[in-house]
C-alpha cells in the first residue's frame, strides 16, 4: 500500500525540528508522499525548504485566511516567486474562516479572491480552507470559474448537498480524521457519495487526529487511519482507497513519478 497525505504541516513547530523521525514513522504506516502546506511568509518558506530537502515531499504555498490581514504587495510579489518553484504544486491554503475571525471577513474575501485569480493566471490548482463560511466560499469559487485549474476542498466537513455544489465547480474533496469520528454523520454520508476520481485523504497534522488516536497529537503517518475509515464507510478495502487517492493527488498536482 502507498498513501499520499494531500495536506499536512511538517513545517509546523510540532514537527520542524524532528522531520526525519516523522517521515520514518509515516513510512512505517505506508504513507510515502506528502504535500506540505504553508499559510504565511515563514510557513511557505519552510514548506519549500522541506520539499527541496526530501524528494517524497511537495509544497503548497499561499496565505491562510487567518493571516490575510498581513497580505500586502510585498507578500504577493514573494508568493508569485515561490509559486514558480519546481516543487510547488498548488496555491494554498487559502479560503475563509468565520470561526476564529482572526482577520476581518471582508479582508478574507478580498485576499481569497485575489489568490484564486493568481492561481488561475499561473494555471495552478488551489487548496481551500473553509470553516463556517460555506456560502461565501462557494460564491467566490463559482465567480472565479476555477474548473480549468481545479483544486481541493481541504478537510471537507460539509453535508452531501454542499459536496455536490463543490463537485459541480470541479473541485476535489479531501477527508481528514473527521471522517473517522463517531458522530459526524454528514461527513460520513459525503464520504460515501464522493466520486472515486474526486477523492483525496489527508491528516492536516498536527490537527484533527483520527481514531484510534483522537485526543493525541496528529502526525502524517496517521493518514493510514483516515484511509481505513474512508474504506469502511465506502465498503471497500484500504488498498483500493490508498491507490485511488494516491493517483488522484498525482493527477491534481501534476506530479510525475521518478
Amino acid at each position: 500500500m502507498r498513501i499520499f497525505d494531500s495536506h499536512t504541516h511538517l513545517n509546523d513547530e510540532a514537527f520542524i525540528n524532528d522531520v526525519p523521525k516523522y517521515l520514518a514513522q509515516a513510512k512505517a504506516l505506508d504513507v510515502v508522499r506528502m504535500a506540505i502546506v504553508g499559510s504565511n511568509t515563514q510557513l511557505n518558506a519552510d514548506a519549500i525548504k522541506l520539499a527541496e530537502t526530501y524528494p517524497e515531499l511537495v509544497a503548497i504555498v499561499g496565505w491562510h485566511p487567518e493571516d490575510s490581514k498581513n497580505y500586502d504587495a510585498a507578500a504577493e510579489k514573494l508568493l508569485i516567486e515561490q509559486l514558480q518553484h519546481p516543487k510547488v504544486v498548488a496555491l494554498g491554503e487559502i479560503g475563509l474562516d468565520y470561526h476564529w475571525d482572526t482577520s476581518p471577513r471582508e479582508t478574507q474575501r478580498r485576499i481569497f479572491a485575489r489568490q484564486v485569480a493568481i492561481a488561475k493566471d499561473m494555471q495552478l490548482p488551489i487548496s481551500v480552507h473553509n470553516r463556517d463560511a460555506f456560502e461565501d466560499t462557494y460564491k467566490i469559487l463559482k465567480a472565479a470559474d476555477i474548473r480549468d485549474t481545479g483544486g481541493v476542498m481541504h478537510s471537507f466537513n460539509g453535508d452531501p448537498e454542499w459536496l455536490k455544489r463543490f463537485l459541480d465547480l470541479g473541485m476535489h474533496i479531501s477527508y481528514s480524521g473527521v471522517a473517522s469520528f463517531k458522530h459526524t454523520d454528514d461527513v460520513h454520508e459525503a464520504v460515501k457519495q464522493t466520486p472515486a476520481e474526486s477523492l483525496l485523504v489527508e491528516t492536516d497534522a498536527p490537527y484533527l487526529t483520527p481514531e484510534p488516536y483522537r485526543g493525541k497529537q496528529n502526525e502524517p503517518g496517521f493518514t493510514r487511519y483516515v484511509v481505513e475509515a474512508v474504506a469502511k464507510l465506502r465498503e471497500t478495502t484500504p488498498d483500493e482507497i490508498a491507490a485511488q487517492t494516491y493517483q488522484n493527488a498525482e493527477d491534481l498536482f501534476k506530479i510525475e513519478e521518478n
